[in-house]
């Protein structure tokens, strides 16, 4: 049992460490890409979706400038870590069901992990 935890608890810091190791560079070409028609990197610019300013860390359905959160996310309790907007990027309708985000995910984990260190990277 206890070497059950070891495993898992090295795996959980594994999955962090492998979000950090995004080239935050080639995330900002993936943003423009993938998510720059709906989302801002600039704060309190929102576009369709809210900006992605500050995203670590907040509440999800609570940047006050956005108006447009659907009942789903502000009711989802998401907080906002690498592991969750990794999650979310990669099947947003799976992780907020009835969300409005029009967005069928980003498969390629590493596009994945350059995107979050991008995001990660706004402050």
């Amino acid at each position: 049992m206890f070497r059950f935890a070891l495993d898992a608890a090295a795996c959980l810091g594994f999955a962090a460490t492998a979000h950090a190791a995004g080239d935050a560079k080639h995330g900002a070409d993936v943003f423009a890409e993938e998510c720059g028609d709906c989302h801002s990197a600039v704060p309190g610019k929102d576009k369709k979706g809210p900006t992605l300013t500050g995203v670590i860390g907040r509440k999800a359905g609570t940047v006050g400038s956005f108006a447009g959160y659907s009942d789903a996310m502000k009711a989802s309790a998401i907080v906002w870590s690498a592991e969750r907007i990794d999650a979310y990027v990669a099947a947003p309708k799976k992780v907020v069901p009835g969300g409005k985000m029009k967005y069928d995910g980003l498969g390629d984990a590493a596009a994945r992990a350059d995107v979050i260190a991008f995001v990660m990277s706004l402050k």
